[in-house]
């Protein structure tokens, strides 16, 4: 699709018209995650914003080993085999700056940064947010943040770098819109527990801005500035490992008055994941109209593969001919052999605890192992054995009772992959309470 105006700028202008309408941004690389996300945008004739992040998916590969060009190509698939419409299907790119390479010095670190914005461009991309908030090697080491001044420059030469695919390609693609600032935790999500979260204050938003905004000039990118959307603050939501901080409209008034006074501009929030959809709708009534979402999703799909598990398991424990799964138990022999995903994230005083964690929290870190070729296999085995005859209703009642009215009444079919389907679904429709206002 490459006529007509980019449909989340589109969105923006209709929220700050007095629609208080948001988008949900869907953070994953998850096969049946956006198969499920696709599914359930199509029954509610939804626009659909799939994310990848800057250590997902870059021009190396990231750690899904997938190009800003091979997560298009997986999308555009995923699509095809859901028949969803890809005049819907909106590809962003997250927290794309040197992070990745943040042990570098800033000079090689921002080269790479602009070869990764670039990648992601020339493959359709969007929406992008530009992140350069992370301190490189020869950044001061002190426990301050990165000057704000230093921040404005950076994210305006990334913005620069991706306007130059922009304008050599301006007939082949819709302009792509530009999401600024983080003042969230790193990438891959917070490494401790607090007993309180900081909301940002109105003064960092409008210093964010104005900094930005005169450093696009100086780069001699103002025209650009149009199509910078919104801004990533902490509107004090967050998850650990068995605990989520809510979020209170209470605290956020002032930003919600702040960016009243900005006429093109919203909030991206991220962390959003376990939050009460009542919440999420206040959210984006405040103004933190797009609404970012991962973790929760692969949390939901983690817990409907380890349910259907307990149901092969009473099917065939006792059966000489089926070989089981046993999937719960090849994810973690497999972050056993490979800890770094989740090492620097549990904690514990003992194993027994750790174990837990790594089987359980809301951090979700078994994501990044979804992709093992055991976990692979074992997942495929899963699905094969339920698939040689019909689950029961008993059982589903038992493990996935969400599912249990939907395929009694036909609404989706007795098969494995759609009670997945089902289980990933139950988040989303919080979400698109969240960003109607109608319950689905």
């Amino acid at each position: 699709m490459i006529a007509g105006e980019n449909k989340i700028l589109s969105l923006i202008k209709e929220h700050k018209s007095g629609n208080p309408i948001g988008l949900t941004s869907i953070c994953s690389a998850n096969e049946f995650v956006i198969k499920a996300a696709m599914l359930n945008a199509k029954k509610h004739d939804n626009l659909l914003l799939i994310e990848s992040t800057s250590n997902q998916v870059d021009q190396f590969g990231g750690y899904t080993g997938m190009t800003p060009q091979i997560f298009k190509e997986l999308a555009f698939r995923l699509a095809d085999q859901t028949n969803f419409s890809i005049t819907n299907l909106y590809l962003g790119g997250d927290h794309l700056g040197p992070n990745v390479w943040h042990d570098e010095p800033a000079n090689s670190a921002l080269e790479k940064a602009k070869e990764q914005v670039k990648a992601y461009l020339n493959a359709g991309y969007k929406k992008i947010h530009l992140d350069v908030t992370m301190k490189c090697a020869d950044d001061d080491q002190t426990d301050s943040p990165l000057d704000s001044s230093i921040i404005a420059e950076r994210t305006a030469l990334l913005c620069k770098a991706a306007e130059e695919v922009v304008n050599s390609r301006s007939n082949q693609f819709q302009l792509p819109v530009y999401i600024i600032g983080s003042d969230v935790p790193t990438p891959g999500g917070a490494k401790e527990q607090n007993n309180s979260m900081r909301v940002t204050t109105p003064e960092e938003v409008n210093e964010t801005l104005s900094q930005t905004k005169k450093a696009f000039a100086d780069y001699g990118i103002a025209e650009t500035w149009s199509r910078v959307i919104a801004i990533v603050v902490q509107p004090g939501v967050e998850f650990g490992d068995d605990n989520i901080f809510s979020y209170d409209r209470r605290n956020t008034v002032e930003l919600k008055n702040q960016i009243e006074a900005h006429e093109n501009f919203v909030y991206e929030a991220h962390s959003t994941d376990f939050q009460l959809k009542e919440s999420l709708r206040e959210m984006v009534e405040d103004h933190f109209t797009i609404l970012k979402v991962g973790p929760w999703l692969t949390y939901e799909f983690r817990e409907a593969l380890f349910a259907l598990e307990m149901i092969e398991k009473e099917l065939f424990e006792i059966s000489d001919r089926i070989e089981l799964s046993n999937l719960s138990g090849v994810l973690d022999s497999k972050m056993r052999e490979n800890p770094k995903y989740w090492n620097k994230y549990y904690h514990g005083k003992d194993d027994s605890l750790i174990k837990f964690k790594r089987k359980y929290s809301l951090s979700d870190r078994i994501r990044y192992y979804w992709n093992d070729r055991n976990v692979k296999s074992s997942v495929i085995k899963l699905l094969q054995n339920l698939s040689l005859e019909e689950i029961p209703l008993t059982l589903i009642s038992q493990f996935l009772p969400e599912s249990f009215e939907a395929v009694k009444s036909g609404e989706i079919k007795n098969l494995p992959e759609e009670l997945i389907a089902n289980r990933i679904s139950t988040v989303l429709d919080k979400y698109n309470y969240a960003t109607s206002g109608v319950n689905s």
